[in-house]
């Protein structure tokens, strides 16, 4: 067993545990948490396929803004404190794990019977400057495109903001 499978398989049981964790805990804060700990994970996934630009981007857009963006909306929003009872405890975590496992031999069986057929030798030479050159030649339009639209969607939920300001004012 080399070292890459190593750090492999111990990147897929964190990102698997985390997910897991995310569907089963029950404090909204410990979920965000715990999909950090994915979040982190797919990143070193990432790294291991030399995806260094991938990774950076994951974890400064995922782990980062994403996840402060959550916590800023459940500290801003108004929740009750109290838990709630779940019927069904014992049975929802049995299905819960069941359901991985069946996921879990679906993605085996489907990696088994991959075949990529012949292995690109030169991928992983400077994937940052092929990123930049064809989002920046091939796909220059629709990056163009998703700009304007982030922007719109900024300035509507300004506007809405500043009329929920208004409307509690008055």
């Amino acid at each position: 067993m080399s070292g890459e499978y190593l750090a492999f398989l111990g990147l897929a049981l964190v990102a698997i545990a985390g997910g897991v964790m995310m569907l089963n805990l029950t404090k909204v804060v410990h979920m965000v948490v715990a999909l950090v700990f994915t979040f982190v994970s797919i990143a070193g996934l990432y790294v291991l396929l030399s995806a260094e630009f991938v990774a950076a981007v994951q974890v400064l857009i995922y782990s980062g803004a994403i996840t402060i963006i959550m916590l800023f909306g459940i500290m801003l929003t108004r929740h009750q404190d109290e838990e709630e009872t779940t019927t069904g405890g014992f049975w929802r975590k049995a299905l819960t794990a069941l359901a991985v496992f069946a996921f879990g031999i679906a993605v085996y069986i489907g990696i088994y019977r991959l075949d990529f057929g012949e292995q690109a030798t030169h991928l992983h030479e400077k994937n940052t400057e092929q990123i930049g050159v064809a989002l920046y030649s091939k796909y220059i339009i629709p990056f163009e495109i998703t700009s304007v639209i982030l922007l719109v969607a900024l300035v509507g939920a300004i506007v809405l903001a500043k009329k929920e300001d208004e409307e509690a004012q008055k």
